[in-house]
Formats: C-alpha cells, structure tokens, sequence
C-alpha cells in the first residue's frame, strides 16, 4: 500500500516510516521543509511534499495513489497551558486530515490521538478506553484540543462512513527523538536539572511498540475503535531510579509533599506572569506532576498486537540516540 504519515519527523512518525517501509509500503511523508539531512529521515526511501495539515490544499497535493493515511501530526507540550496554536494544529489540522480522507475515499485513517482522552486510574484500577475524559479539570489546550479532534474522527467514522481507527499513545520513549519530548526527561535526570521528585506518576511505552501498533491498525482492530498504546506504570520515583541506573548517575531522592509541589507552581507562575518570564514549571504542571496517570492496554494488546518491551531499553534507545546525534535538549 502507499500510505501517507503525518508528523513524520517526530518521535512516533520517524518510527511508524520505518515500519512501514520494513512491511514494503510505499511512503509518502508532509513536511513544513523538505530536507534530505533530516536527522530522523536521513536516508530513508520515501516521497517527500512540502505542505501543513492546516492547509487543505496542500494535503491534497501529496494524495496521489495515497491507500491510507496516518496521521501523526500534532503540536504537544503543556506549557503554555493555553494557547490556540494547540487547537489549530490538533483540531482544525484533524479536521483537514479527515475531509481530504473521505474526498480521496482512503482505505483507512489512523489518527493518533493521546491515551489523556480517557480518564487515567491508579495502580489498582488504571485507565481503559472507558473511562470519560476528565481532564480537562488540568486546564491544558493539548490535552482539550485531542479530545476535540478524537471526538471529530469518531464523528465521521459514524455518520459520514469514514474508515478510521484512532490509536491512543501514553509516554513514548525510544530513537529517533529529535526535539526532544520525552527525552527531556532523561537528560535532565543524566545532567542532574531535576533536584527532587513528586509523588505521582505515568504509564511509559517503548515508541518502536507503539509505531508496529500503529502501522498494524492499518489492517489490524475495528472501525470507530479506540486503542489506548500503554506499557509500564511507574511512579516517578521507580522511573527516575530505573533513567539514572541506564545512564549512569544517581537520581534525586527528595520526595516532595504534594502541597508544597502545587504551591511552589502557583507562586512561580504568579510571578512568571507579573515579570513577563516563561516558567518551566507552572501551576497546571505542578497540579499534573502530583497525579497517578496510569492506563491499562490490553485491548491494544489483543487487538492491534500490541507488543510492551522493555521500559530500561526504551531510553538506552532514546538516551544514546541523542548523543549519537549530539542532540542539544530544551530547557526542562
């Protein structure tokens, strides 16, 4: 099949082209700039055009003998909590994605959405593709706009005959993280920027599981079905001890009590905002840092061959990848 991805460049989209290309599809990529040295696209055999998903036409231009697409592209991040560049990148780019779908009659439409369109749960009871979206009560646009954009797809899915499977990603970890996104975290642990840590914690996933999920779904799971991508749930303290044993040092030890945590975020914003600075940390970060976001992926897992590898070789991939490549991380 020939198969067009989105937000190729990115963490998940650099490894859902290698899949797709071990399976011996075609592969048809949209950038914003065509670039041959592209660090995570640099020597792979695949059709570039030069375009954005929030320009229709554009789009339309790379659907030449396009199958199906998958569409990777988004703009993440939680800081700042509210901005519209969220929602024109994830909602309005969504909805371009899926009106060219249904004009160019694609087989199949996966949209990668995040696994916080679902309600997260603790360690007894982790979060499922049942849960209602509850976290808009955090204030992010990211997370607000994806779930917008899921709830547009399912639309189409079931009132206008759109063929599409979206797939729900927790934390990726692994090569090819050119930003960095996750890979933040790692280095900031290998360079000791993390002095302590909070008490809540996440679900990890290495990002080469989640891309063959991904690339299966092209064949693989149900029409209108939502897959949450899920590996390991750690609580920040087990997953900064598990970072500083593969890369060599040791992890903060302090434990922060929740309430100093989330006031600490309310006074470093107050004052981010009346002396003009960006924060790293702000009050909705410090809220979220307190949480248990675990999820639970066994329906991926039974459906799109889910297969969940090892959390310390997800960031020895990720944490040599970017030395390799001399990768300079954003502030923390």
């Amino acid at each position: 099949m020939k198969v067009l991805v989105t937000g190729a460049t990115g963490l998940l989209g650099s490894n859902v082209v290698r899949v797709l290309i071990e399976d011996g599809h075609s592969v048809v990529v949209l950038l914003r700039k065509i670039s041959a040295e592209h660090p995570t696209l640099k020597g792979l055999d695949i059709e570039q055009y030069q375009g954005d998903i929030c320009d229709p036409g554009s789009i339309e231009a790379a659907m030449n003998g396009v199958d199906c697409i998958i569409h990777t592209a988004a703009k993440t991040g939680l800081n700042p909590a509210r901005s519209s560049e969220y929602w024109k990148a994830n909602f309005e780019g969504t909805k371009n994605i899926v009106e060219v779908a249904l004009k160019y009659k694609v087989k199949r439409l996966v949209h990668v959405g995040t696994a916080n369109s679902f309600g997260s749960g603790g360690v007894l009871s982790p979060g499922t593709e049942l849960n209602g979206y509850d976290n808009h009560k955090f204030g992010f646009d990211y997370m607000d706009s994806k779930r917008k954009a899921q709830e547009y797809v399912l639309d189409a899915v079931q009132n206008r005959g759109l063929n599409a499977i979206i797939v729900n990603p927790t934390m990726m970890i692994g090569r090819y993280d050119s930003k960095p996104s996750s890979g933040r975290m790692i280095m900031a642990i290998y360079n000791k920027e993390i002095p302590a840590k909070t008490k809540g914690g996440r679900n990890y996933l290495a990002v080469k599981d989640a891309a063959r999920a991904t690339v299966n779904a092209l064949q693989m799971g149900r029409v209108g079905e939502c897959y949450i991508l899920g590996g390991h749930n750690l609580s920040y303290s087990e997953a900064y001890d598990i970072m500083g044993d593969v890369v060599g040092v040791k992890p903060p030890r302090i434990t922060l009590p929740n309430v100093l945590v989330r006031l600490f975020g309310i006074l470093v914003s107050f004052f981010a905002k009346l002396f003009g600075f960006t924060p790293n940390i702000t009050r909705e970060i410090a809220r979220i840092s307190c949480e248990y976001d675990y999820y639970n992926s066994l329906k991926a897992q039974k459906e799109l061959g889910l297969n969940v590898s090892s959390f310390k070789e997800a960031i020895k991939d990720c944490f040599d990848w970017i030395k390799e490549n001399k990768i300079k991380p954003l502030d923390i």
